[in-house]
């Protein structure tokens, strides 16, 4: 139960759908979801944590870089969840346009 009440929670806000769909093409850094959605880097840490408590993103470390994608193995109801939203949502936010703030490779 606790799970479903994570997962519902976590899709029950604007700026996280955002971010899910932004993740729907591939990992992303926290940096360019940030300037995607113009928000402050502590709101964003807060969405992310909330997808990653109901089990909606992944994250890993990458130096002193956070990438995020959507689960590579994810459960029945985060699977479920993220289908629903993919096919409900008809369309998907660009990743065009962003610029490239943080260097990924070659740094640690």
């Amino acid at each position: 139960m606790k799970n479903i009440l994570n997962i519902t929670k976590a899709l029950a806000d604007e700026g996280r759908l955002k971010i899910l769909l932004m993740l729907g093409g591939a990992e992303l850094c926290v940096c360019h979801i940030t300037e995607a959605l113009a928000l402050a880097p502590s709101t964003v840490s807060k969405h992310l944590s909330i997808l990653e408590r109901a089990g909606l993103i992944e994250t890993r470390k990458k130096g002193r870089w956070v990438h995020c994608r959507l689960p590579s193995g994810p459960g029945p109801g985060v699977k479920g969840a993220l289908n629903w939203l993919f096919l409900s949502s008809g369309k998907k936010l660009r990743r065009a346009g962003l610029k490239k703030r943080c260097r990924t490779e070659g740094r640690k």
